[in-house]
């Protein structure tokens, strides 16, 4: 898959993780990446083990021409839907950056209205080094979290399933009830605060 490549200078990629969770916010990424410190390996985050994409996100913190993180928690997952509050993540990703991108492309089908010329990139993640190193950031971040968590409420093993719908994930909400920190309008959640009249 070819993708036309923007013929500006300070290219920014964006990136997301954590769509599918049932806890925690969704994290975004935006990278400008220094052509004069090339870094070796940038690729999908799924592609990578953790170990790699751990001394990968430190490269990528001391070498990018700038980088920055976007949140948006699950409340105002809650309030906007999914979705947009990815958008908006992304949005403050790219509003963090020290340096302003001349122009920002985004892993997936779609951009948020960065006031900024902007390409979304289907497979970005593989094909563009800025999204990859952001996709790396982003996933670094949320699971760093998760494993915080899961030290706080280790018997919903969060360090295991970052969060997803697993069937481990499920029984836990199931038998331990709904933490402040779930997304409270993702059907299985709901239902469970369905079950206890909540």
């Amino acid at each position: 898959m070819l993708y036309q490549r923007p013929n500006v200078s300070l290219i920014c990629g964006v990136d997301e993780v954590g769509r599918g969770p049932l806890i925690g916010a969704v994290v975004t990424a935006a990278v400008i990446l220094d052509p004069t410190k090339p870094i070796a390996g940038l690729t999908d985050s799924k592609k990578l083990t953790e170990k790699r994409r751990i001394e990968l996100a430190e490269q990528i913190k001391a070498n990018a021409l700038c980088w920055a993180l976007g949140r948006a928690e699950p409340a105002e997952i809650d309030e906007l839907n999914i979705l947009h509050a990815t958008m908006l993540a992304m949005r403050r990703a790219v509003a963090a950056l020290s340096v302003q991108p001349e122009w920002v492309l985004v892993d997936g089908n779609r951009t948020p209205d960065f006031t900024l010329p902007a390409s979304a990139i289907i497979k970005g993640d593989l094909l563009v080094p800025e999204i990859s190193a952001a996709s790396i950031l982003a996933k670094v971040t949320r699971d760093n979290e998760m494993h915080l968590l899961h030290q706080a409420y280790p018997q919903y093993g969060f360090a295991a399933h970052k969060g997803y719908p697993t069937a481990a994930h499920l029984a836990a909400i199931a038998q331990h009830g709904v933490l402040p920190q779930h997304r409270r309008s993702f059907k299985p959640v709901r239902q469970v605060l369905e079950c206890q009249g909540l």
